[in-house]
């Protein structure tokens, strides 16, 4: 207990990319040698947009079985589904009674999902900011991996825990960003100006990690890169700039060791060589996926014991919150 605590968590509401795995999932592993890591399926974030339960379900068990066969071990780390812990909807409520409107408004997330439809403008889509705080709070986390996209969610869950603390007493850590190591966007290969997105409904523009070799190499090669037929790593060729991101991400090399060695080669002899790279590389990833979705009864047995020790810790806070607002405890 004298590690500090991480806590991350994944929506199952699509297939995960690369840009996911490069982005954050690759690190996990890392984190787990250095912190106390509590990593959660949060399918109850996902429900603030219409899913169809089959899929849902199905996608559940696909995020767990990422985590693990990313490398991340259920003995170091707590590995469970949110909606297995219901200490995360009861304290987001309490939570809620300290949220104002006007900050929630402001969320980016929120303003851009609301202006593009007001279909699906549901209360969740609203609050669910104070969701991904009670999930941080929880678990007395010192550090959150956090994207640019996340920072005000970040920010949020701050300002609740030292508004909780200032009136009740403390009560919370109030939890710091734990900035990922810097690598390169991963964007579309189809419109390299726009992130890389499992809910790209082109699907020639992502590479899941559930692909297989043939179709990551495939859609490697018929990845947009531009008409100047010159290598080089700038903004003016973005298609290119994208793909020798995702090469050095995998390879390990820099992207100034990558321009060297292909300064004199045709794009196709680039892209031939960076399909091969990615799938060799998820590989392993794919054997041990693909194992774990064929035994669903060890990804339950995993799922059962990350959630009794997650309700172990939730609740220890959630005893103290509910003392400490007025709450009545059983005896």
């Amino acid at each position: 207990m004298d590690k500090k605590i991480v806590f991350s968590g994944v929506q199952p509401s699509g297939d995960l990319t690369i840009g996911n795995y490069i982005g954050a999932i690759k690190e996990f592993k890392k984190l787990q040698e250095e912190y106390n890591c509590i990593f959660s399926v949060v399918d109850m974030h996902s429900i603030t947009v219409p899913q169809i339960p089959k899929n849902l379900r199905q996608r559940t068990y696909e995020i767990l079985a990422t985590y693990i066969a990313s490398g991340i071990d259920p003995e170091k780390s707590v590995l469970f589904v949110q909606s297995h812990v219901p200490a995360h909807a009861e304290l987001s409520w309490v939570l809620s009674t300290i949220s104002y409107m006007g900050q929630l408004s402001r969320m980016t997330q929120y303003k851009e999902k609301s202006q593009r439809s007001d279909e699906n403008l549901n209360a969740g889509l609203f609050t669910y900011p104070v969701l991904m705080a009670a999930d941080i709070l929880l678990y007395q986390t010192d550090l959150v991996p956090v994207g640019e996209d996340q920072r005000q969610h970040l920010e949020l869950a701050r300002d609740l825990a030292e508004r909780f603390n200032y009136r009740y007493s403390p009560t919370f850590v109030v939890p710091k960003g734990l900035i990922p190591k810097e690598t390169g966007k991963i964007y579309s290969l189809k419109e390299p100006n726009k992130k890389m997105s499992k809910s790209d409904e082109d699907l020639n523009a992502s590479i899941l990690l559930k692909d297989d070799r043939d179709t990551i190499i495939r859609k490697i090669r018929k990845a947009v890169t531009d008409s100047k037929a010159e290598f080089r790593y700038c903004e003016e060729q973005k298609g290119l700039q994208n793909l020798i991101n995702i090469h050095s991400a995998f390879s390990g090399e820099s992207v100034e060791d990558i321009v060297g060695h292909y300064k004199n080669s045709p794009y196709s002899a680039f892209k031939e060589d960076l399909g091969f790279l990615v799938a060799d590389a998820l590989d392993p990833f794919r054997h041990r996926f693909d194992d774990l979705m064929k035994n669903k009864k060890e990804l339950d047995e995993i799922m059962k014991t990350g959630a009794d020790k997650a309700s172990y810790l939730a609740h220890k806070t959630l005893r103290k919150v509910y003392r400490k607002i007025g709450f009545v405890q059983p005896k």
